[in-house]
């Protein structure tokens, strides 16, 4: 089990990459067969998720934020909708899990109260959740050193590493992703990255 979370991390992580390559990323040029660090690597994989996720929350509008798709939506037959995520969940659950896996990384309890961001429901709020996720997410990914790395810590969802789990940070937040920029053109929205 968990060599597949880290598989996807790794195909993830790629994807990523490339993407970034496609979609123009401003990031420092590296010229080819330069040695990274842990952290620069693992920063600019968790810079390009960042980037691309907050223009996404920011393109919904406010009055958007509590739409969900629900079978009304939809042509399939039998497709089941209840429970679905609205945009404001997806993002306060990335938010939450952005501190977790980063706390996990740290080996300290996260900074605020995980569930307060649950509850949150304005664009604003929600976004100034997002991005202070993301700056711990960064101090966490910070502290990856050559030397600690690969050093088995008490891991979270199968991955056992710093670096795994900093690779997860984007990897399960980019399938939140996708479900956020389908939301967007259900709405009419054409979400920044395809811009």
């Amino acid at each position: 089990m968990s060599l597949r979370y880290f598989c996807t991390a790794l195909i993830l992580g790629g994807c990523a990459l490339a993407g970034s390559a496609q979609t123009g990323s401003k990031g420092a040029k590296m010229a080819a067969g330069t040695q990274m660090s842990p952290v620069q690597a693992q920063d600019e994989l968790l810079n390009l998720f960042e980037h691309e996720f907050m223009g996404v929350a920011q393109a919904m509008p406010q009055e958007k934020y509590g739409f969900a798709p629900a079978a009304t939506n939809f042509t399939t037959q039998g497709a089941k909708y209840d429970g679905v995520r609205t945009f404001a969940q997806e993002i306060s659950h990335v938010a939450q899990t952005n501190y977790y896996f980063a706390s996990e990384i740290l080996g300290e309890k996260a900074p605020v109260d995980t569930d307060r961001i649950e509850s949150l429901t304005t664009k604003e709020d929600l976004l100034k959740a997002a991005a202070d996720s993301f700056a711990y997410a960064h101090k966490a990914i910070a502290t990856i050193t050559p030397e600690n790395a690969y050093v088995a810590i008490s891991g979270v969802d199968g991955l056992h590493t710093r670096s795994g789990i900093a690779s997860f940070i984007a990897a399960h937040g980019f399938d939140h992703y996708g479900q956020m920029v389908e939301y967007l053109r259900m709405n009419g929205i054409v979400p920044p990255g395809s811009k």
